[in-house]
């Protein structure tokens, strides 16, 4: 398999590891992943008991609000989200070239 890589800028090999998914269980909504996210991927959403989203966030059904990724093709694969996380929520993989 081939996958993009980059140049950092001491002109060293690096791929990136863009973000796939969160897992919404572990996730405590404490927002450290958006605040290191540079990009508008991230999104604070609410929850209800029944683990669906809530567009409305005044619904008494409300349960706890969770990370969602909102724009993964903003995602530049720097992993800044996974390494804020006290959870360990995230799941990222390299972009497979054809």
């Amino acid at each position: 398999m081939t996958y993009l890589t980059n140049l950092t800028l001491g002109k060293k090999s690096w791929t990136p590891h863009f973000v796939e998914s969160i897992e919404q269980d572990r996730c405590l909504g404490c927002g450290r992943c958006f605040k290191a996210c540079g990009r508008d991927v991230l999104l604070l959403r609410a929850m209800n008991d029944e683990g669906e989203f809530v567009d409305n966030e005044e619904d008494e059904e409300i349960e706890r609000k969770v990370m969602a990724i909102i724009h993964p093709e903003n995602c530049i694969g720097c992993q800044a989200c996974a390494r804020v996380c006290p959870k360990n929520c995230y799941t990222h993989s390299p972009m497979e070239l054809n």
